[in-house]
């Protein structure tokens, strides 16, 4: 049986604000915005070419606002997504890689400045933040696994 990751749950801490941040600023699709009830209400954005969506609103989870850590982006050219980030008005950390060649550490002491030294896929990383703290990372995959 497949089982596909479609949505993730983001804790923000004011919707209208995160609205305008992923949607307007960062130019995201809006897929839906359903203010249910008083208190209740769903709003789905999904990045350019993704599958799975980002759903934020109100009475959605216990999770508080900027506690989300390590969602993930891949993108097959690091420096141009980086570019168009920046662009955005979004501060961009990176590209780094980290000291033992696999993922990444949580934090960021592990990290090496700069691309991977053979731009492996894999290998390269960026990293930003929304306007609650959650953190995002870019990973660069220019060549799938196998299997992938």
């Amino acid at each position: 049986m497949d089982m596909k990751l479609e949505v993730v749950i983001l804790p923000v801490s004011d919707v209208d604000r995160a609205k305008g941040f992923y949607v307007e600023q960062l130019g995201w699709r809006l897929d839906a915005d359903f203010p249910i009830n008083d208190g209740y209400r769903i709003v789905q954005v999904t990045p350019p070419g993704s599958e799975c969506s980002i759903i934020f609103g109100e009475g959605l989870t216990r999770q508080e606002p900027g506690t989300l850590h390590g969602l993930q982006l891949t993108v097959t050219d690091i420096l141009k997504a980086q570019e168009e980030l920046t662009s955005c008005g979004v501060e961009v950390h990176g590209p780094f890689r980290d000291k033992t060649g696999a993922f990444h550490h949580a934090g960021d002491t592990q990290r090496v400045l700069g691309l991977h030294p053979e731009r492996a896929s894999y290998g390269t990383f960026a990293a930003f933040k929304d306007l609650d703290g959650n953190e995002w990372f870019l990973q660069e995959v220019t060549e799938r696994a196998p299997g992938r």
